[in-house]
């Protein structure tokens, strides 16, 4: 299986290139999203939390301003085990209370929602930089995933959701 999705692809030295741009900022607000990567890697430690596994998931959010990507990484340790629970309950794999060993090979196509918000960071050049972040996934609730649901609170924006387009 690829770790990357599939629109991406090595391109050749006189292919032609057309992509200005690909990156969106969501506006802070409640989104579906698809994973269409998984990455298995390791955590390098902090001072929290020492070496550890991670997956690094490539989200894909549909929005006005085309799609967004949004990477997001998953530590495998201990401490944030409610983070791992959130993100398979939000994909509907896990249920409150109940115990879950991930299935990782299903991972990629899920589906689910979260609360999406801009991230500021400072680039290794000095300046100030902006990135998608995840502040919370919600309960997978089938409902919220159908034809004529709202796929997004953000900015009043209300646009159907088409079940079938994505």
């Amino acid at each position: 299986m690829s770790d990357y999705p599939n629109t991406s692809h090595e391109l050749g030295w006189d292919d032609e290139i057309t992509n200005d741009s690909s990156y969106v900022l969501l506006e802070e607000g409640d989104y579906q999203f698809t994973v269409t990567a998984f990455e298995r890697a390791r955590f390098p430690g902090s001072v929290k939390i020492p070496p550890c596994n991670k997956a690094v998931l490539t989200l894909s959010v549909e929005c006005p301003g085309g799609p967004a990507s949004v990477k997001y990484d998953l530590i495998l340790y201990s401490t944030m085990e409610w983070k791992l629970s959130e993100f398979f309950r939000a994909i509907g794999q896990k249920k409150h209370g109940e115990p879950l060993r991930p299935r990782w090979n299903e991972v990629v196509g899920s589906r689910g929602r979260g609360h999406f918000k801009p991230r500021t960071y400072t680039k290794k050049d000095g300046s100030e930089g902006k990135a998608n972040d995840v502040e919370k996934f919600y309960d997978y609730d089938p409902a919220a995933m159908t034809a004529g649901g709202d796929w997004t609170d953000a900015g009043n924006v209300s646009t159907p959701w088409d079940s079938e387009a994505f």
